[in-house]
């Protein structure tokens, strides 16, 4: 059926995902768990109040008390379930996709997205209609509040600030909105808050932050003269920086530097990444002591053998940071605030801790590739490969395919919440990258030509 991809359930509002799938899933979901009680929370999007309404109908139908807790950031949600004794929560949201995407995404009691597994007994309950309806008397309660307040209070004991942080924080119109604002305010801050109406049309740049959608925030930093930029996706899993210069901070070595303050701090122990992470992730990470694990892209995988491993941190090269101590969900607020004290605590501003990182050129290409056929085509993409690479190291296929090279690597996988093949070649120099990038992307085309044959 492949309903749930490596984020939860994820589509194109009214054509993938409609209200009758909504009502499904929240039916499905009752029935795994055998009623009980469940939070729902939702970002911005226009789309967002609809299905959650279906999800509500379909848990009520099979007993299940509601706890609607209205817009919040995910990882808000994910601790809520936990700290609130719910037997699941359920976030509508789509992340960082465009705002004709939805999604609705999972977690357990103890605050944990749903794995593979336990999407699939979703899926055949789905499937197979098997729920367990109850009788009019017996369905659940739904009830409405703003628990947030816990979640604020849980980040301002994790640190306190020595001096005021001038800081630009920029929701992007998601669900971080009212709460990103109000954390650093609280923390002593001097704020400025830009897109921060909730809007469901992401009217002030895309829900994706990256380094075109945040030119508007690196200009105001710079005018401002502000100490650092903050902006977060969607729904407040990932997190972006802007340095006190009005440059965006790099993904990868921002993840990397982080990840080795985390260890000096620690005295060693195991960090968690993805296939995808640059290779200056080892270079920092390992003289501080550090055990690398990398993992499949996708959040779960991360948080799954963050906690496996017993990891003191983990993290995505795209901004979803999991710090263990507190909980298990991405946490875009919760990573920016922990980033301040780190800067306060090595002395340094947001350019000089990431500068002893080094830059390695990481370039990342799509190919368009239908969802029925993307791991079709990575599956043949992977002999033609190894053709076009004969002299490669190591391969992987922890996820899609890996090739470690003498100068780089390269990554094939199919994308897990889009019709997509995802390239990322990284080399030693540009030229390297480049020429990486162009074998590799002439091998994963001739595996679409020859599908199509």
């Amino acid at each position: 059926m492949g309903l749930f991809g490596t984020s939860g359930l994820r589509g194109l509002v009214n054509e993938d995902l409609t209200p009758n799938l909504a009502v499904r899933v929240g039916m499905a979901l009752a029935t795994f768990i055998k009623a009980g009680k469940v939070l729902v929370a939702r970002d911005t999007r226009a789309s967002g109040l609809m299905l959650e309404d279906a999800l509500v109908s379909g848990l009520q139908a099979c007993g299940v008390d509601v706890y609607c807790l209205g817009v919040l950031p995910t990882p808000v949600l994910a601790y809520l379930t936990r700290e609130l004794g719910a037997d699941a929560g359920l976030m509508v949201t789509a992340s960082h996709n465009p705002p004709q995407y939805n999604g609705i995404k999972i977690f357990d009691g103890n605050g944990m997205a749903y794995d593979g597994k336990r999407q699939e007994e979703l899926e055949k309950i789905i499937e197979g209609e098997g729920f367990r309806l109850v009788d009019w008397r017996n369905l659940g309660r739904v009830e409405y509040g703003d628990e947030s307040r816990l979640y604020v209070d849980m980040v301002l004991k994790s640190l306190k600030l020595g001096r005021k942080w001038r800081v630009v924080v920029d929701p992007g119109c998601g669900a971080t909105s009212h709460v990103a604002p109000k954390i650093f305010q609280r923390l002593g801050c001097e704020v400025k808050a830009v897109n921060a109406q909730p809007d469901g049309f992401f009217p002030c740049r895309s829900p994706e932050p990256n380094v075109e959608s945040l030119k508007p925030l690196s200009k105001i930093v710079k005018e401002l003269k502000a100490d650092v930029g903050i902006a977060y996706d969607g729904d407040g899993d990932r997190v972006a920086f802007i340095n006190e210069k009005g440059c965006f901070v790099d993904f990868d070595r921002i993840l990397a530097a982080y990840a080795a303050y985390v260890l000096k701090s620690r005295g060693g122990g195991t960090v968690v990444t993805n296939v995808e992470a640059s290779m200056c992730f080892e270079k920092m990470v390992k003289p501080m002591g550090g055990r690398v694990v990398r993992t499949k892209v996708g959040d779960v995988y991360v948080a799954e053998a963050v906690k496996k491993f017993k990891a003191v941190f983990g993290g995505e090269p795209c901004g979803a940071w999991v710090h263990p101590k507190y909980h298990y969900c991405p946490d875009g607020i919760l990573s920016s605030a922990l980033l301040l004290g780190a800067l306060e605590d090595e002395g340094k501003s947001l350019s000089d801790f990431a500068a002893d990182v080094p830059a390695y050129p990481i370039i990342r290409r799509n190919i368009r590739c239908r969802n029925e056929v993307k791991h079709v085509v990575v599956k043949r993409a992977e002999e033609l490969l190894k053709r076009a690479f004969p002299d490669c190291r190591q391969i992987s296929t922890v996820d899609g395919v890996r090739l470690s090279l003498r100068d780089g690597w390269v990554l094939v996988r199919a994308s897990g919440t889009e019709p997509l093949i995802r390239l990322t070649a990284e080399g030693e120099s540009l030229k390297t990258a480049e020429a990486i990038m162009d074998r590799a992307l002439a091998a994963v085309k001739r595996a679409l030509e020859d599908l199509e044959k």
